[in-house]
C-alpha cells in the first residue's frame, strides 16, 4: 500500500523485508512486525537503532494488514520511500549496447502480481534491466508487486519510457528487438540464440488479453511463440491459447540467457 502523504510504500513478506534489510537495508524508513517473526529480525532491529530508526512490535496482525493493504504480510512490514522509477536515455542504452545487457519490454503488462513475478523471473535468470511505458510507473511497484517479487526488487533496476515505439526505433540496428506474438508461427523462443547472434536483445512481453500493440508489434526485428506439445510437428492447437504472461516470461527469460 502507498502511503502519498509520506510518499512511502509498504513492503511486506518475509523475503522481500530480508532481501531488503541485505541489500538496502538504509531504504527502510520503520519496522513493524509481530511477536512470532521478532526473532528473525533481531539484527534489523539493532541497525535500526543505530541511526535512530522506528521498529515496533505489535500486538494484532490486523495493524500490519492495515499498513499493507494485504492480509499476506506474513507478520512484518517495512516502510520505504516509494522508489523511483528512472526515464530510460541513449547513455544508458548505450551502455546496455557496450556490455551486451539484455533487457525486458513489459507493453502495458497491468497486472501488479504478474510485474511481480516476472521481476522475480528476472532477477533469477539475471536480467537486470526492466522496461515499462511511463503511464505505468505509478501503478507498477506496489506492495503487492514488491512481496510476489520475493526479493526481487533489490536486483532489478526499473526504466520508463514515453513511447515504446520511439524506444525501439532509437535502439534498431544495435539491439535485437523480439516481440511475442501468438502468430508467430515460424519462430519459437528457443530459437533466440540464432535471432539474437552477437547483439543485446530487447524482449517484448504484452498483456495477456491484448498481446503487444500493433505499432509495438511493428517495429520488432521478430517475432517469437513459445511451442506446445507438437506444434513442430505441425499440431495447430493447443488445450489453452496461451500461458499467463508470467510463466511466458520466465520460459522466454531463460531461452534468452542462452543467447
Amino acid at each position: 500500500m502507498r502511503n502519498k502523504q509520506n510518499n512511502e510504500l509498504a513492503v511486506c513478506g518475509f523475503a522481500a523485508v530480508k532481501k531488503l534489510e541485505k541489500n538496502n537495508c538504509d531504504k527502510i524508513r520503520r519496522l513493524y512486525f509481530t511477536e512470532e517473526v521478532a526473532p528473525l529480525f533481531g539484527g534489523l532491529c539493532k541497525k535500526l537503532a543505530a541511526r535512530k530508526g522506528i521498529y515496533n512490535k505489535v500486538n494484532d496482525p490486523k495493524e500490519l494488514e492495515k499498513l499493507s493493504g494485504t492480509v499476506h504480510h506474513q507478520g512484518v512490514v517495512a516502510m520505504i520511500y516509494m522508489p523511483e522509477i528512472t526515464p530510460l536515455d541513449s547513455d544508458i542504452t548505450n551502455e546496455w549496447i557496450k556490455n551486451r545487457e539484455h533487457s525486458l519490454l513489459l507493453d502495458h503488462i497491468g497486472n501488479a502480481n504478474n510485474f511481480g513475478a516476472i521481476v522475480r523471473s528476472a532477477a533469477f535468470f539475471g536480467i537486470k534491466n526492466i522496461i515499462i511505458p511511463e503511464d505505468e510507473k505509478n501503478s507498477a511497484i506496489t506492495t503487492s508487486s514488491y512481496r510476489i517479487a520475493e526479493g526481487g526488487m533489490e536486483y532489478i533496476k526499473i526504466y520508463s519510457v514515453r513511447s515504446i515505439a520511439k524506444f525501439l526505433k532509437a535502439v534498431e540496428g544495435n539491439m535485437v528487438r523480439i516481440g511475442t506474438d501468438l502468430a508467430a508461427r515460424s519462430r519459437y523462443s528457443n530459437d533466440l540464440k540464432k535471432i539474437c547472434g552477437e547483439k543485446p536483445a530487447v524482449l517484448v512481453l504484452g498483456n495477456e488479453e491484448h498481446g503487444i500493440s500493433d505499432e509495438t508489434r511493428k517495429n520488432c526485428d521478430e517475432l517469437v511463440i513459445i511451442p506446445f506439445a507438437g506444434m513442430k510437428a505441425g499440431n495447430k492447437e493447443s488445450a489453452v491459447e496461451s500461458l499467463n504472461v508470467a510463466q511466458a516470461a520466465s520460459i522466454l527469460i531463460y531461452e534468452l540467457t542462452k543467447c
